[in-house]
């Protein structure tokens, strides 16, 4: 594998409290990953997978979940991944529950430069899960 495996999940703290979580694994190291049966791999490939989400209440849709996932970007390069792949939602401009948006939302994935690769036939909140990926070196 190319550069060092990411922590499990990295911590967003505002002053000296934690407010957010990511969690983050290497998409060919992840048994959970690797037999399902809903989220395809594209290639085989050692990228970072970020899995969840949580953002403390209160602090919800104040640029948490934004943050955690330009720290996990910066840190995977510093690291030396491939890549950076997540499987959010795309509740198309509607609001959705904390129990389906754990996983992200598409329109942050695409502001960050990810690239939408396909949708996959996992759910969450009665949404299809899509499968996106930043490239970090050519492939």
């Amino acid at each position: 594998m190319a550069g060092a495996p990411p922590a499990p999940g990295y911590l967003a703290y505002l002053q000296d409290e934690p407010v957010g979580w990511v969690g983050v694994s290497v998409r060919t190291e992840t048994p959970r990953l690797q037999r399902s049966r809903t989220i395809p791999a594209v290639d085989d490939r050692p990228v970072w997978a970020i899995g969840c989400f949580r953002i403390r209440p209160g602090f919800r849709r104040s640029g948490i979940a934004t943050a955690l996932l330009g720290g996990v970007i910066e840190k995977a390069r510093r690291q030396g991944a491939p890549g950076v792949e997540a499987y959010p939602i795309d509740p198309q401009d509607r609001r959705v529950g904390v129990g389906a948006g754990y996983v992200g939302i598409a329109s942050m994935f695409d502001a960050a430069g990810f690239r939408r690769v396909l949708v996959t036939n996992a759910r969450s909140g009665g949404l299809p899960r899509l499968l996106v990926r930043l490239d970090l070196e050519a492939p």
